[in-house]
């Protein structure tokens, strides 16, 4: 039997290295400050744990400062996983640094073809695979990934992600499995015609990238209406600080891999 797509029980992370402060980021704020960032992914590993998660922490790359977001090079389901090729030129090293990682762990691994796809354009719900058109993913891209999902046995979706935004999943995240929440600018979405839609709060559009992961969601302690509102909607919350790491365009699912291991 299938478990339901939020129940994990193992997940890849990747040590954040120094040059995390240069990472990339589409507003800069200022650079975020390297010891609050390892405090940051200290308190989100341990929270995988405590969710019931095996974690496996791999080795920081200094070489590739964002490297950390371990979401964006890779896909992972209990049948199998795909190897993707980030957008940005800075991050193409990143699949083959992680590779033989993912190769260790699943007996099917598959490549992308043609284009680019990063995983934070990527969301998994029960009906299908979502693949937002971005800046980090093409068409091709999102066609490949179409074909190898197919192979695990699953069905890829290609939506356009709004203009401006870095990734589909920055503005929309799964917290349970009829339920989406969004923000205002993604929620009318074709993409979730067929789900309950949460919009976050007016200033806190951050908030969308939540991480459901077995009982419990994971969510940006900056975002306090968006905490309470899904206290309200019943949902067991727990905030997680993101300020430093917010800093270079990070969500809370980009930090890990994760998938149910039989």
């Amino acid at each position: 039997m299938s478990q339901p797509v939020t129940r994990f029980n193992r997940a890849i992370v990747r040590r954040p290295a120094a040059s995390v402060v240069d990472g990339l980021r589409a507003i800069d704020v200022g650079a975020p400050d390297f010891a609050a960032v390892i405090g940051e992914h200290d308190a989100y590993c341990a929270a995988l744990g405590d969710a019931g998660v095996t974690v496996d922490v791999l080795e920081a790359l200094p070489e590739f400062p964002d490297s950390v977001f371990v979401e964006d090079p890779a896909m992972v389901f209990t049948e199998g996983a795909i190897l993707l090729k980030p957008g940005a030129a800075s991050r193409e090293g990143e699949t083959k640094m992680i590779a033989d990682d993912i190769r260790s762990r699943f007996d099917t691994v598959l490549n992308l073809g043609d284009g680019y796809a990063e995983g934070g354009d990527v969301l998994v719900t029960p009906g299908a695979v979502l693949i937002g058109l971005s800046a980090r993913t093409d068409e091709a891209g999102a066609q490949s990934l179409i074909d190898c999902l197919a192979k695990l046995g699953k069905k890829g979706q290609i939506f356009q992600t709004p203009e401006g935004v870095l990734h589909f999943k920055t503005d929309c995240s799964l917290v349970d499995e009829e339920t989406v929440l969004a923000t205002s600018r993604l929620a009318g979405s074709d993409a979730f015609k067929s789900m309950r839609v949460l919009q976050t709060p007016d200033g806190e559009e951050a908030a969308a990238n939540a991480l459901r992961v077995n009982d419990v969601v994971f969510v940006g302690s900056d975002f306090p209406r968006t905490i309470d509102m899904l206290t309200d909607a019943g949902y067991d919350v727990i905030p997680l600080p993101t300020t430093e790491i917010g800093k270079v365009d990070a969500g809370l699912s980009c930090m890990s891999l994760r998938w149910w291991a039989d």
